[in-house]
């Protein structure tokens, strides 16, 4: 470990560390502008120049290594007239867009030209100018702005896996853009936004909304999908105007998904801002929440418990499923549901839902097998750590399923079950392979349990698991992927049929009602339901904030509050309590969920045990105590998943996302993921970003 001297103070640092990291150890500022770090070093800006003594010229410290006893200077004369001298070459050709241009006031190039640059031009000729680039209706660009930096095709490359993005030409000709003329097909574009140091790629939806210094900022959690992105919700007044990535290093890093960064405009759009009761003739009219709640306990009052069923929907948080639980215990319902997209796995052994290696534990495997999912649609993020270890490590990717449009190679197995039990038996060529694996781990996606043999292909993936050693003292290779951010909030919360009380999934509340045996259906937020299989006497309640599919077949809608208008918990994938918290006030007369089911049940005499979301969260710890453990993995013990009586069918599996921009109501009310759609998913482009 070398041992240097910094601006005269010392520092010891690992074998291979940088001149540029040894400095930040020491708190030492040094600008650069090429240099990221999460991205591959190109050192070709020359911005953070040091004077190491007996080197015949300034080093670029971004690619300088520390040597043994090295003196390093980064304040001199010479390494301060060699960056003025820099930063005047940089700002040659570089447009005076400053007060009209997007990324101003967030700038490393305004910054550090105040901070580090000279206060006159020496050139007098004429700026360049650069031809524009349309890259889709994400990223605007102004390429006049470029400085070359090369940031946004390195991380293209690294991190998002595209090759879109590359260097044209050279010298005074030399330009960033795309080979052939296409828009950049990445569900991570907009992270390139982030990394551009200057003004040359900034957010076409956000543009000229705002400045950041009028904003709000509000650090908060994702829920379009179950990965839980740490963000930042930026907004001003009671409109969210953008969405930004937080650091988590082992949830999201410091990347979000184009869905989770641009869907925001979607909250504003659609709202329910008052509750609405169907009339006589069919028709919803506006109500006061008293006649509200007084036609919903008049209904519940007159209907045995075991009539009653409860669904949740994808975005709902543990609050509102710990609350909506609680009021269907005092009801007597033993119907409860949160899997509303129909899977059919075992809700009752924690390490059989779970994702198990967890989301940085991707990186460590060395045999992935995706079954019946596609992770760059379904997780975003995921994927992207999926791609980080093929990248680094070169992974084996196997596929069971559907042919995917993923940016990694991959084995394709076989389509169906009877390739797992093909590889089971041992008649699969891939059976040596996974033998061999050291740290294997498997995928189960949704498109695998959506079926009617759900139960059985979980089971199957279990005892697939055990087969091939997935399962060890200090690693867990079985994982389910889900896609609501609500899904294993209601998992711990037990919010699952009650099968002693004779409890129904969701096909059987679907059957119940149909055959005229539901009288009341409480429906929070989940608006995918088969609606058109109800039976026409069922009562159905529905409670959200946007007014999608649920509300329009609602005998009665409660409006709610989106994620970004309320402090609430959620748990990821992986088993991660995290805290949201509110960055806007409710439209009109939404009101928290919690808060509606803690007023309806005092309509209905039984009035819930809390008064405050203190009360209710430790309400939610009584029932299980993941929730005193935020922000940490909790790993399951293992328990193998018992098959059940249902034999497996021998039919493919099916990808249960087509389009990923059109997900939840908040993405199908937004006019940006509309555009993203109609950009994207086109007759041209369609069969590279679906099944393949």
């Amino acid at each position: 470990m070398p041992k240097l001297t910094i601006d005269d103070m010392e520092v010891t640092v690992e074998a291979g560390t940088s001149l540029l990291q040894a400095a930040e150890q020491l708190g030492i500022e040094v600008p650069r502008f090429c240099y990221h770090d999460r991205l591959s070093v190109a050192g070709n800006c020359r911005m953070c120049l040091m004077e190491v003594e007996g080197a015949p010229k300034l080093a670029a410290s971004c690619t300088a290594p520390c040597g043994e006893d090295m003196k390093v200077h980064t304040k001199s004369e010479k390494v301060k007239t060699a960056q003025k001298g820099v930063m005047e070459m940089m700002l040659i050709n570089h447009p005076l867009d400053c007060p009209i241009c997007d990324q101003g006031g967030e700038c490393d190039l305004q910054d550090q030209s105040v901070a580090y640059g000279f206060d006159r031009s020496r050139f007098l000729d004429n700026k360049r100018s650069v031809k524009n680039k349309d890259l889709g209706p994400l990223v605007k660009t102004t390429m006049t702005r470029c400085i070359h930096c090369t940031r946004c095709v390195r991380f293209g490359e690294e991190v998002a896996g595209i090759e879109e993005l590359g260097v044209l030409n050279r010298g005074e000709h030399l330009e960033i853009g795309t080979y052939v003329e296409q828009m950049i097909t990445s569900e991570l574009s907009g992270n390139l936004v982030d990394v551009c140091p200057v003004g040359a790629l900034t957010s076409k939806p956000y543009a000229f909304k705002a400045r950041p210094w009028e904003l709000t900022k509000t650090e908060t959690i994702d829920v379009m999908d179950a990965v839980g992105s740490n963000i930042r919700v930026d907004s001003r007044g009671n409109e969210v105007l953008r969405v930004l990535p937080r650091l988590h290093e082992d949830v999201n890093e410091e990347w979000i998904s184009d869905k989770t960064r641009h869907a925001c405009d979607g909250l504003k759009m659609g709202r329910l801002d008052k509750p609405y009761l169907k009339n006589s003739k069919g028709k919803l009219k506006p109500v006061s929440w008293n006649d509200a709640f007084e036609a919903i306990s008049a209904k519940i009052k007159v209907t045995d418990g075991s009539k009653i069923a409860a669904v949740v929907g994808d975005l709902c948080d543990c609050e509102s499923i710990m609350a909506l639980k609680d009021v269907m215990h005092l009801l007597g319902s033993p119907h409860l549901e949160c899997r509303s997209d129909g899977s059919k796995f075992n809700p009752y052994i924690p390490s059989g839902y779970n994702f198990n290696t967890s989301i940085a534990g991707v990186e460590d495997a060395d045999l992935i097998i995706l079954i019946g999912t596609n992770p760059r649609l379904e997780a975003a993020m995921l994927n992207a750590r999926i791609y980080k270890n093929w990248r680094d490590n070169k992974v084996k990717v196997a596929v069971i399923g559907s042919h995917i449009d993923v940016n990694y190679p991959y084995v394709h197995l076989g389509t169906g079950s009877e390739t797992l039990q093909d590889l089971i038996a041992g008649k699969h060529d891939f059976d040596e392979t996974l033998k061999n694996a050291k740290k294997p781990m498997l995928i189960l996606g949704t498109g695998a349990t959506m079926r009617n043999d759900g139960l059985a292909v979980h089971a199957l993936a279990c005892e697939f698991a055990e087969h091939y050693n997935m399962i060890q003292d200090d690693w867990n290779g079985f994982n389910l992927l889900h896609m609501s951010a609500s899904r294993m909030g209601a998992l711990a919360l037990g919010f699952t049929p009650k099968l002693e009380n004779g409890g129904h999934d969701l096909d059987g509340i679907v059957k119940a009602s149909s055959k005229g045996n539901l009288d009341i259906l409480y429906v929070m937020g989940a608006d995918d339901l088969p609606f058109d299989k109800l039976g026409d006497d069922t009562f159905v309640i529905y409670q959200g904030h946007h007014g999608d599919k649920g509300a329009a077949h609602a005998d009665v809608v409660l409006p709610s509050v989106a994620y970004t208008e309320k402090n609430a918990t959620y748990i990821n994938t992986e088993g991660r309590v995290q805290i949201a918290r509110k960055a806007t006030f409710p439209v009109g007369d939404a009101k928290e969920d919690w808060t509606i089911l803690r007023s309806l049940s005092a309509y209905l005499g039984r009035p819930l045990p809390y008064d405050n979301l203190l009360e209710l969260r430790e309400r939610m710890v009584q029932e299980n105590d993941l929730f005193n453990h935020v922000d940490e993995v909790i790993a399951q013990p293992w328990n193998k998943v018992i098959a059940s009586d249902i034999s497996v069918n021998k039919v493919p599996f099916k990808l249960p996302m087509a389009d990923f921009y059109q997900t939840n109501v908040i993405c199908r009310a937004s006019g940006t993921m509309q555009e993203c759609t109609d950009a994207f998913f086109s007759a041209n482009i369609k069969k590279r970003r679906v099944n393949g």
